[in-house]
């Protein structure tokens, strides 16, 4: 018996990293699962190395436009007949860039990848989640939706406004048996960090790439990187009865590095 037995769950940007570590737990706690990337080929290789047979479907597409983050929704519903755990995963830093030198297009960018992606898969998700009064609705946000680093105003506005959506949901609906909280990871050397990393680093004032995730690492309490298991294992108490009761709530996941 696992914990997420008979559930239906859908992850976007879960080919990789924090997404597919969700999805691999999901399945060992016996959900049916629809995992999403923008690369078919790789997305076909992620769920055969997974290995959840029928219980893995994968929806393709790019979870910053509105198509995908609505329609991963609906084919989860059409594909294994409800949506009981909806994950709004996807997201990163698009663009490293001052304030002052941000154009108007990279600070779009930003905000359709991880915000309005998180509103428009939020919103399907409660209009099938409402009908049934049940439901659980997880967003990755991070600890920059607490605090903030120079050179990436982008992803800390954006981070900050899905906590702020995360409690407007869950208050919305808190009557109705559907939960809506945010996970806010420290930092986790996946491959999305290890691509952005040197150029967040240098926007840091910090030497090197290296320099960047010992600066992380020494602001938090256990002095070394979070990983992408221990975000995953978070997801499924949200996702389980034992998460009924939680809700409006942003979850650190940062070996303490937040101050409250």
């Amino acid at each position: 018996m696992g914990k997420l037995d008979g559930k239906v769950a859908a992850i976007t940007g879960s080919t990789r990293s924090i997404g597919r570590a969700m999805a691999e737990a999901f399945l060992r706690e016996g959900a049916s699962v629809v995992v999403n990337g923008r690369d078919q080929a790789k997305g076909e290789q992620a769920i055969a190395e997974m290995g959840g047979g029928d219980r893995l479907a994968l929806f393709v597409g790019d979870a910053a436009k509105q198509s995908t983050a609505e329609g991963i929704v609906d084919y989860a519903v059409e594909r294994f007949g409800k949506l009981d755990i909806m994950c709004l995963n996807s997201g990163g830093v698009q663009h490293t860039a001052p304030v002052a030198e941000m154009s108007d297009e990279e600070w779009q960018l930003e905000m359709d990848w991880n915000l309005n992606s998180v509103f428009w898969g939020m919103r399907r998700s409660l209009q099938h989640m409402i009908p049934r009064n049940s439901g659980r609705i997880i967003v990755t946000s991070s600890v920059e939706g607490k605090g903030a680093k120079p050179g990436i105003p982008g992803y800390n506005t954006t981070k900050h406004a899905v906590c702020g959506l995360v409690k407007s949901a869950a208050k919305e609906v808190g009557t109705t048996g559907i939960t809506v909280n945010a996970l806010l990871p420290g930092l986790i050397e996946t491959d999305i960090v290890r691509d952005t990393g040197p150029e967040s680093a240098k926007m840091m004032g910090l030497d090197s790439y290296e320099a960047m995730i010992d600066m992380f690492a020494q602001e938090s309490a256990i002095k070394k990187p979070n990983t992408v298991e221990q975000v995953a294992a978070v997801a499924v108490l949200l996702a389980s009865d034992a998460g009924r009761n939680m809700t409006a709530c942003m979850f650190p996941i940062d070996g303490g590095t937040l101050p409250y």
